[in-house]
This record gives C-alpha cells, structure tokens and sequence, in this order.
C-alpha cells in the first residue's frame, strides 16, 4: 500500500533507524504556516470531516473492504480526544470501535492475538483500536513479562497478523500520540486540578510515568519493527490537540480517497421499478 501522503506535521516510520527522539511533540510545520492556530484551522478540519462521511458511506455501500485504525499512546496522550475527533459526524452504524484494557483470565489462556481478532472491523466498516495488540509488546515488556527475544517473536507474529488483514480486504493506519514528558506532567496535573477530571486520575499512572524512559524505548522499537507499507505507523506530534486531530484526519482521508469505495453493481433497473 502506498499513497500519496498529505502534508502534515506527523512522521511516517520507516525502518529500523527511526528516532522516536527526533520527533517534536510540539511540532505543527506545516499547519503553522499556513493555518497557525486552531480556529484558522477550523474550516479546513470541518471541510475533512464531511468528506470522511461521505467517503464512510461508499465503503459502507461497497460492502468489500474495512480500514482498521489503531491509535497508541502514553497515558494522557489522548487516544479518547483523537478518536472522538475523528468520528464526529460519522454514521456509527458503519463503525466498530474496541478498547483494549488488561487481559481477562481466559483471555490470558489463549496467545495474545486471539482477544483481537474478533474485534477487526468487518466489509464495509471502519475498525478503531483505542490501544491495541501492541500493548503485548510494550507494558509486558516494560514490566518483564515479556524479554527481548520473546518480543521479537511478537513483532513477527504481529507483522503476520496484520498482513493477513491486509489479505483480506482491511487498509490499516496506525497512529502513536507522541506528547512530550512535560505535557504529561501538565494534564495529570489538570486531572489534579479539576473536580469534572479528578475521575481520569489514577495514582497508578505516576508508577507507569517513572517508567518514562522504557516506555520510549519499547515504542521505539515496536514502530521500527512494525511498520510496513501495508501497514505503517504515524507518529503525530500531540503536543497541539489541534494538530493532532488535523494530522489525523488528512492521512485517514487520504488513504480512504486511496481505496476510493464504489457502491455494489446493483442487479434491478431503477427505471423498470413502480413505486404505487
């Protein structure tokens, strides 16, 4: 798969020599300069948001192919905003969303992939992943369930998993939310801070941010080995909430004006047909 990619200020990943660190979160190049602040950005987001829709209709209509959308992130990297961003307008009946939380029991009694599986979005649907089977290869990697070579492992049956997907009629787009160690600190502090938020907080997220550093480095790794043309990674600067959801939209548009979804052949004559 390989499409003409708008001009955004996220990073596509390709190859193992991909820094995660050479990515600014606060990045905005090139929407800074032509569309320096939100609401001049506005008309060009609400412009997308309709096309999505339409677009959203003919792969309903074609009833052939699915685009699978899996968004990654640290804590407070907003996976909720984007993916309410994104779907705003759109025909919910023609979209599967799965939150993917701490394995259950009998979840945990299978291989890792099998919970996800039957959660890919079905012909004619739109799939998104709020977190995802990645998570196989970087919390349990952080925390030592999971070593090296059995991450390595995981990175293989992943590429095959998605490949086998690809096969079968799904477009695949993955999004990482990069934000910044300071931007955290601010959110969690403002989950802090405000009684409507104080629900979002877990103290359980301080544990995982002193974590910082490995979970950095087992991104890293998992979007180098994860990111074929068939399925690649976006690193979206996220510091800007507006620049993230701009970013977003222009790529999953631009894939799906790729695919370019037809209604099915219908087998009547509209013209033969009496309404009475």
């Amino acid at each position: 798969m390989k499409f003409k990619l708008p001009e955004t200020p996220a990073v596509r990943v390709k190859g193992k020599s991909f820094r995660l660190a050479a990515v600014d979160p606060d990045a905005a190049t090139p929407f800074a300069h032509k569309r320096p602040s939100e609401s001049a950005a506005r008309p060009r987001l609400l412009a997308l948001r309709q096309r999505l829709c339409v677009l959203q209709e003919l792969l309903y209509a074609e009833h052939k192919r699915s685009l699978l959308i899996v968004f990654q992130a640290l804590d407070t990297g907003g996976k909720d905003g984007a993916i309410e961003n994104l779907l705003t307008g759109v025909n919910p009946a023609g979209v599967q969303v799965a939150t993917f939380k701490a394995p259950s029991q009998e979840e945990l009694s299978h291989d890792f992939l099998w919970r996800i599986h039957a959660h890919t979005p079905k012909q004619g649907h739109i799939g998104v992943f709020n977190r995802s089977h990645y998570e196989d290869v970087l919390i349990t990697r952080v925390h030592g369930l999971v070593d090296d070579k059995k991450a390595r492992q995981r990175f293989e049956a992943i590429n095959n998993f998605e490949s086998l997907l690809t096969h079968n009629g799904t477009r695949i787009l993955k999004f990482f939310l990069h934000i910044s160690k300071q931007e955290q600190a601010e959110r969690l502090q403002e989950r802090l801070d405000d009684p409507g938020k104080n629900w979002k907080f877990d103290p359980n997220d301080l544990k995982e941010r002193a974590l910082w550093d490995d979970y950095q480095h087992a991104f890293e790794d998992a979007l180098r080995h994860c990111s074929p043309d068939s399925a690649p990674w976006f690193v979206v600067p996220a510091n800007r909430k507006w620049v993230r959801d701009l970013a977003i939209i222009e790529i999953v548009v631009a894939a799906l004006e790729d695919m370019n979804p037809k209604p099915r052949p219908i087998n009547f004559d509209p013209k033969q047909q009496v309404i009475i």
